[in-house]
């Protein structure tokens, strides 16, 4: 994830400074708890379906892993699925994963929030990001609901009424990259502080859909960097992160240097350290069945935790060994490309998904 605001920031403020990082097995946990979905999003990277399949993570799975997460030096955890709010289970694994010191957000399409749980959720969860993939029109066909747009709007305002830590999440694609526009005003307007914007990559359901062109990619993806800039300079208090294209550094550090030739090295520097994409490293995923990967998007696991450690599982592991490698030994144009320390490569997952090989280019590069 690129913090991009937070980067603006701290860079025109050359004696702030990031907090050294773990670099090894990563310092967040995503961890799909479930497949199960009441919604069926077309870019939906796990392929999560309507019946519960049975196999969701339990709490006494994640009581036995606490141990070894804080071994490999897990921060945070995100709980998602499917939709974490229809296992069962939910609230218990976030008590367990909040009483054991971890920082635990939730990732959720915002339907099945309300009165009756908006308590829990506020006394267990420290971030909470609702999905928003347009106009309501736009939103509802993505996730192919009629009324899920309302839903999902009625729960942030309901999570911000009661005080609640939520932003918004939408999901970048050809289908609705023109929205962008009408996202960042709803962000304002309800009074969002956080907007995570992430990238398609071609994984489940999302494999089906078109990606932009890599023109209109760049185009999208630096106006998302003007926008960062302009909320700064306008007092506008909403971050934008994005997620899935670490490429967008690349265009944050011109575009500092355009606007604010001064805090160009600063830049520099403190993208060098936040080292671009993180699969394998500081970023780690578990999926609903307990098994491990890179990310979320990896079509591979490197083994489960119901079987072993999960701190042994990516130590020993030869895929997650070569993708913390720094820099990466990678292929294609990212083998000779000057701001391969920048973005680390981008997408691994998307590599694969096109050329059947972790280590090549990301295909949708636009540098």
């Amino acid at each position: 994830m690129l913090r991009i605001t937070d980067y603006i920031k701290k860079s025109l403020k050359p004696d702030s400074s990031l907090n050294s990082k773990h670099k090894s097995g990563g310092s967040l946990l995503i961890w799909n708890i479930t497949n199960s979905c009441n919604l069926e999003c077309a870019h939906c990277y796990s392929s999560s379906e309507k019946i519960n399949s049975g196999n969701d993570i339990t709490p006494e799975l994640v009581l036995s892993t606490v141990k070894s997460l804080k071994d490999a030096g897990i921060k945070a955890v995100i709980l998602s699925g499917g939709e974490p709010l229809m296992s069962p289970h939910v609230f218990d694994i976030a008590g367990i994963l909040k009483d054991a010191g971890f920082a635990v957000h939730l990732s959720t399409n915002g339907t099945m929030i309300n009165g009756k749980n908006a308590g829990k959720i506020k006394s267990l969860f420290n971030y909470v990001g609702i999905s928003i993939d347009g106009t309501e029109k736009t939103h509802d066909g993505f996730r192919k609901r009629e009324g899920a747009f309302e839903a999902s709007l009625k729960s942030i305002r309901l999570l911000l009424g009661g005080g609640i830590n939520a932003g918004l999440r939408f999901s970048l694609t050809a289908y609705n990259y023109r929205e962008l526009g009408f996202i960042f005003e709803l962000a304002r307007k309800e009074g969002l502080k956080k907007i995570y914007i992430s990238n398609l990559v071609y994984a489940g359901r999302g494999g089906r859909l078109s990606d932009m062109d890599k023109n209109t990619h760049r185009e999208v993806s630096l106006s998302i960097i003007k926008k960062a800039f302009d909320f700064i300079e306008a007092n506008v208090p909403i971050d934008i992160t994005t997620g899935n294209n670490e490429q967008d550094a690349v265009l944050l550090l011109e575009e500092t240097k355009l606007l604010y030739p001064e805090a160009y090295e600063n830049m520099y520097g403190k993208l060098l350290e936040w080292g671009g994409n993180q699969a394998g490293g500081r970023i780690v995923n578990i999926d609903y069945a307990g098994f491990v990967k890179p990310d979320p998007f990896f079509n591979y696991n490197a083994g489960n935790i119901k079987d072993r450690d999960f701190f042994d599982i990516i130590e020993g592991d030869e895929l997650f060994s070569e993708l913390r490698q720094t820099p990466r030994k990678l292929k294609g144009r990212c083998e000779t490309c000057s701001y391969l320390e920048v973005c680390n490569g981008g997408s691994r997952a998307r590599a694969y998904a096109v050329y059947g090989d972790y280590f090549q280019e990301d295909p949708s590069c636009f540098i």
